[in-house]
């Protein structure tokens, strides 16, 4: 790119910036107006489990985005040597789902509950036959409605109800709005109206009338909005919450606030009909657009939607990559010990790569990942464990395998729900995430698990930043008419890099017989989470 050029479009505000708060970092790019990426910044972070509840404090959300607006700043800075003073759009993204409200004064009545937590089961279960639609344990009414059953005090105080995303962009630009896909990770949403059903809202509210709660649920809800719609603007008191220096101008436009799921589709370009991707990182889940309705409830899937409003089937597991980064951070305290120089890229990618040398089928080994708890196999809560037979070939290869295979083992169960019994088509799925970084070898893994050809494109490792980035760009330039499928098509993927791994048969089969051994295997990982109690 021409320096000069970028130069221009940075001083006249022809720029779109996307920040999304992932579970371990918070991510910004800056994207030229031909959806370039011309700076980006980041910030890590951690969630930590205090009190039996997986959290983030409120006041490490605004540190994190202010260190990681300041690095994208000064990356501007250091590379153009121009001062970053206004934007054409911003767009926030975040984890979806959990718990935050907030009474009259806007003061956080409870601790931040984030997705990870599987506290709701009775809620999940009352709430799935009252309103006859999956309502898993992580989304927001299923904690509000938990806190009812349970008679929290605070309940009668909430004034708004919102994700991490709602949050942050409630508080740039004083808007209550949400974008529809991560609105559908609170309370389900009409495909046809575009927000939530109103049947269902009025069902929720019947059977809380006894509460004599001051609020209807509509009322503490934020507004969903489609891509495409403005969400308000950067106010002064918000461009001084993103950039404390001053420098950054208020009145920038904001789009709606999305979702991981919802960036994550947009940056695999995955929101037409039969088309998937897979995020892969701490979590990870699967988004497939249907064709139809699918022929009744499952626990496994939920309904959302894209940031179009249209439906979608994703299976989410809570744990990915945690167990796996785990073993990769021992292996580096091993190099460390014997004054072996390693930097992470290399460890990841040398121990990846090894395990495509191991058997198909593992060896014998197997492992499960379960950090946190995971509705798919039952768990409310879960503990690592690697477990081996006597006889097994217990090398590092099929180690480095197993811990693959375990990382996409409860999403290879809940897919086969939709493929086997269902039959819902996809003809591709694009793998985005920590986990596709290295060239090859998660796609190799995913193909074999789902028996799908993936494809992986070049900008995977910057997922959803990328992707809030885009809507940004479509609120801002999309033409009179332009559906998000044909801008994205015709305007941000055109010439594109990606790779494509179709399935081995031989690998498929081997996935085959290691998840029928993690299936059988339950019992041991139910006994680990009884014994460490």
């Amino acid at each position: 790119m021409d320096v000069r050029t970028v130069q221009k479009a940075i001083r006249e505000g022809r720029t779109v910036l996307g920040i999304e708060f992932g579970s371990t970092r918070i991510k910004g790019v800056l994207l030229d107006d031909n959806n370039n990426m011309i700076a980006s910044g980041g910030h890590a972070w951690e969630n930590r489990l205090e009190d039996g509840i997986w959290t983030y404090h409120l006041e490490e959300v605004w540190t994190g985005l202010q260190e990681c607006f300041k690095e994208l700043k000064d990356n501007v800075k250091q590379l153009y040597d121009v001062e970053l003073e206004t934007i054409g759009a911003i767009g926030i993204s975040a984890m979806m789902h959990g718990y935050l409200v907030f009474d009259e004064k806007d003061k956080l009545l409870v601790p931040f509950r984030t997705w990870r937590n599987t506290m709701t089961e009775q809620a999940s279960t009352e709430l799935g036959k009252l309103l006859g639609h999956q309502i898993p344990q992580r989304w927001s009414i299923a904690h509000l409605y938990q806190c009812i059953l349970d008679e929290a005090d605070h309940v009668k105080d909430i004034k708004f109800m919102t994700t991490l995303a709602g949050y942050v962009h409630w508080r740039l630009s004083g808007e209550k709005v949400l974008s529809v896909d991560d609105a559908s990770g609170m309370f389900p949403i009409d495909t046809k109206t575009k927000t939530y059903y109103a049947d269902m809202l009025e069902k929720f509210d019947r059977e809380v009338a006894d509460k004599n709660y001051p609020w209807e649920l509509i009322e503490i809800l934020p507004k969903p909005l489609v891509a495409g719609e403005s969400a308000g603007e950067l106010t002064k008191v918000g461009a001084k919450l993103l950039d404390p220096s001053g420098t950054l101008k208020a009145g920038i436009l904001m789009c709606p606030p999305a979702g991981d799921a919802g960036t994550g589709m947009v940056a695999t370009n995955s929101v037409k009909v039969r088309t998937g991707n897979v995020s892969a990182g701490t979590s990870i889940f699967s988004m497939i657009v249907l064709e139809k309705k699918l022929s009744k409830v499952y626990p496994e899937i939920d309904i959302v939607t894209t940031p179009e409003g249209n439906s979608v089937a994703m299976v989410h597991c809570n744990n990915c990559t945690s167990d796996l980064n785990a073993w990769v951070n021992l292996f580096k305290e091993f190099c460390d010990t014997f004054g072996v120089e390693m930097n992470m890229d290399r460890l990841y990618g040398g121990l990846y790569s090894k395990a495509l040398e191991g058997d198909k089928d593992c060896g014998g080994l197997l492992a499960y990942n379960y950090f946190s708890g995971e509705h798919i196999t039952k768990f409310e809560e879960g503990r690592p464990l690697f477990v081996r037979e006597q006889n097994c070939k217990f090398s590092l290869s099929n180690f480095m395998r197993t811990h693959l295979y375990t990382s996409f083992g409860a999403i290879k169960v809940g897919n086969d729900i939709l493929i086997e019994q269902e039959g819902v088509k996809v003809d591709v799925i694009t793998g985005h995430g920590g986990l596709f970084k290295t060239e090859g070898v998660g796609q190799k893994v995913l193909a074999a698990a789902l028996n799908t050809p993936v494809s992986v494109m070049k900008t995977a490792g910057e997922g959803g930043a990328w992707g809030v980035a885009v809507l940004a760009a479509y609120m801002l330039w999309r033409e009179e008419g332009e559906v998000l499928c044909d801008y994205l098509k015709n305007k941000v993927f055109v010439g594109a890099e990606s790779t494509t791994i179709e399935p081995d048969a031989e690998d498929v089969a081997g996935f085959n017989v290691f998840i029928e051994r993690y299936k059988s295997g339950i019992p041991i990982e139910r006994a680990a989470v009884d014994t460490m109690n």
